[in-house]
């Protein structure tokens, strides 16, 4: 068992509140009959631990779940970094969430990583499919 605690009846959501991305899939995941957690991760601190989970269940390499190509990532390791470690995609991760990729969205077992909001409909209806 890991340490996001999740169920089939919850969706967990992980997006940056900052974004209108995160925004939109916020709305979507709402408008769902389930109970929603969500994580801001403009505002909540998430664990080394918890990176790690995520990219387990995603079954990505942690360094996949960041952005390199954002502002923030390449003022503060350029474009040519030197980050080769977990460890290292992890502090980035820890320090600067704001270079996450796109929203995850965990319900149960399962993760997803959401390209654009309207991909929560097709999740929520294959749940309610199964």
């Amino acid at each position: 068992m890991g340490v996001i605690a999740t169920n089939n009846r919850e969706i967990n959501l992980y997006y940056n509140a900052e974004t209108n991305k995160g925004m939109q899939t916020l709305a979507y995941v709402q408008s769902s009959k389930k109970k929603v957690l969500d994580v801001d991760l403009s505002k909540t601190k998430v664990t080394g631990t918890q990176w790690t989970e995520l990219a387990k269940r995603l079954g990505k390499p942690i360094k996949e779940l960041i952005n390199t190509e954002h502002p923030d990532f390449i003022n503060d390791y350029g474009k040519n970094h030197n980050l080769q470690s977990d460890e290292d995609w992890l502090k980035v991760l820890e320090n600067n969430p704001k270079v996450v990729t796109q929203p995850i969205l965990v319900q149960g077992d399962k993760a997803v990583q959401i390209d654009t909001p309207s991909e929560v409909m097709v999740f929520l209806e294959e749940e309610d499919q199964s």
